[in-house]
């Protein structure tokens, strides 16, 4: 029972097993989520929460990639796409277009994977799978803060 559960975790509840870019399917599970973080009103507390969110990934990601047994960080395991989303919101009111933007900047930078994020993905394990979409997250939010001082403000 307990593996059937962490793989619906995983898997984005059947969400990453989409035929059409099941990434990005499953990050849509972070919406609700970085709306449930942003909610928060401490900017400290939101911190601490995207932290053990993305921590909480790590053994997650880990233990589906064994059992799943489809080689290294299979694109049906999106929970560290969607841990780590609520990232790009942080500081940020969660208007329309901020969740847009961060939305898709976090996807682009998980996708094209720019350095020094494509060298991260080589760590083993969960470390492996989840840190490249945690400095993707990063990045998300540094250019989503310049888009709405720039233009949503």
């Amino acid at each position: 029972m307990k593996n059937k559960w962490n793989q619906q975790i995983a898997t984005g509840f059947g969400f990453g097993l989409s035929r059409f870019m099941p990434g990005t399917v499953g990050t849509l599970w972070g919406i609700p989520l970085a709306w449930a973080v942003m909610r928060i009103p401490s900017l400290a507390l939101q911190i601490t929460v995207c932290v053990a969110l993305t921590l909480a990934a790590i053994p997650i990601c880990a233990a589906a990639e064994k059992q799943l047994g489809k080689g290294k960080d299979p694109g049906c395991i999106v929970a560290d796409e969607y841990l780590t989303l609520p990232i790009v919101y942080l500081g940020l009111p969660f208007t329309p277009w901020v969740v847009l933007s961060g939305f898709v900047l976090h996807r682009i930078f998980d996708i094209t994977k720019p350095p020094p994020i494509r060298q991260l993905q080589n760590l083993k394990g969960g470390v492996g799978i989840v840190i490249d979409d945690f400095a993707a997250a990063l990045l998300a939010l540094a250019v989503n803060q310049l888009l709405f001082h720039l233009f949503f403000q």
